[in-house]
């Protein structure tokens, strides 16, 4: 049995998708008969989540409830809720794990911030290599309409709200809030810089509330057991909620769990993950995903949450932890990286444009022994210059990078002086 309280996963079983008796049965759809059926006041919904302290599960931490505030009250009509389930990012499967777990508690969770907001449709927006998760919605959301739960009226309120699954041309890019909504409108998927915010002018120009599936997934929960209730499932006084850290590499046993927000690192890799791979010891992990820096052994104890990782200069990101070992080049590893950043640009702006590709040209070089002393400021001045990037897609590429470079610039370094890799040396021996 888990150790903590599950909120997200109550309803996982092994090998099938909770039905909606099941999640009914689990308390689901009860927030929505109290709010939505009883027609309760739209800025009490907002006032809850808001006082929750839920933030972003998508990797930027914004406050989910300070977010739909922001759509104006005499906004135009109608309004739109654009559920992002694309996860384009290496090493997170964090929200196909939720889809295929309780597909009502986002459908409920959606329909909630829907109604917060006065929206009236909803996207929910996933990855073309998450065909799974997209047939499975489509199903649920079917049954959902079936039992008054969406569509017209819903639950004889007078309200009305739809969700449509919209598979995406898949893109890293297309993560990324207002390049979401230009794929949606069939548009190039480039970032658009705010003023205006989607809140006010989105898609179609009309008010838009981008949210990631497991923001909205804590909705009906918080909803139901208050502000309080969730702050206090968190493992620190500063945190909010579980968190859904989904672990892979070199652990004995990767995957997804939910835990407290703000469990420490050591917990997760100890005691949710079996502890390292049989001959491997902790050398480093990225904490949020491909877009965060290396955390080293010094910070192996870290509370896994928004402001302890802050602290230290680091993100929490997606919560996707990837692991690596004491036999693992971190050379290779970002490189592989920079590679997928450099593919994934949508070529709009320069820095990202040409810089990316740039920087992974001379990683490359560097681990194929063709690496020169000068390359380490080279990479240095170009990690700074990404920041002048139309959109957060360079920076991020450049996480990890800073951090090899500034954590483990011994071991770049003996690639150039050996004249390549040492660690494709040790396994020829």
């Amino acid at each position: 049995m888990p150790k903590y309280t599950q909120v997200l996963f109550k309803n996982r079983k092994p090998d099938r998708v909770a039905t909606l008796e099941e999640y009914r049965e689990s308390g689901g759809y009860r927030a929505l008969e109290k709010f939505v059926g009883g027609k309760m006041p739209r800025t009490e919904v907002v006032r809850l989540v808001d006082e929750s302290g839920l933030r972003g599960r998508g990797g930027a931490g914004f406050p989910a409830g300070k977010k739909w505030a922001a759509v104006p009250e005499n906004g135009a009509y109608p309004r739109y809720l654009a559920a992002n389930a694309d996860e384009m990012e290496p090493g997170t499967f964090k929200d196909r794990m939720l889809l295929h777990v309780d597909p009502h508690c986002v459908i409920e969770g959606m329909v909630l911030a829907g109604y917060a907001f006065d929206a009236s449709k909803a996207f929910l927006f996933v990855r073309p290599s998450y065909e799974s998760s997209a047939f499975i919605l489509e199903r649920e959301l079917e049954i959902a309409r079936k039992a008054g739960l969406l569509g017209q009226n819903i639950l004889g309120s007078g309200y009305s709200f739809d969700i449509v699954v919209h598979r995406s041309g898949g893109r890293y890019i297309c993560g990324e809030g207002s390049a979401l909504l230009n794929a949606i409108m069939g548009k190039r998927p480039n970032p658009v810089k705010p003023p205006p915010y989607p809140t006010e002018k989105g898609l179609w120009e009309k008010p838009t509330v981008v949210n990631n599936v497991e923001t909205l997934a804590c909705v009906p929960h918080i909803l139901m057991n208050g502000p309080q209730w969730f702050k206090d499932l968190s493992a620190t006084p500063h945190g909010a909620g579980t968190k859904i850290y989904c672990i892979s590499g070199k652990v004995a046993s990767p995957g997804a769990v939910e835990l407290p927000m703000g469990t420490r690192l050591s917990e997760i890799i100890e005691e949710h993950c079996g502890g390292m791979s049989p001959g491997s010891e902790f050398k480093a992990c990225l904490p949020g995903g491909a877009s965060t820096r290396f955390l080293t052994k010094d910070h192996y104890d870290v509370p896994m949450d928004f402001e302890d990782l802050k602290a230290i200069g680091n993100r929490l990101g997606t919560g996707a932890i990837m692991v690596f070992d004491h036999k693992t080049c971190l050379v290779a590893a970002t490189l592989n990286l920079m590679q997928f950043f450099a593919r994934e640009s949508c070529g709009w702006c320069t820095p990202c444009r040409e810089g990316l590709p740039y920087m992974r040209d001379l990683l490359w070089r560097i681990e194929n022994g063709e690496g020169e002393e000068e390359y380490i400021p080279m990479l240095q001045t170009m990690c700074k210059q990404v920041w002048n990037a139309y959109c957060a897609l360079a920076p991020g590429a450049a996480e990890p990078l800073i951090s090899l470079l500034d954590s483990f610039e011994d071991e770049v370094r003996e690639h150039i002086s050996q004249k390549g890799c040492p660690f494709h040396a040790q396994a020829h021996h």
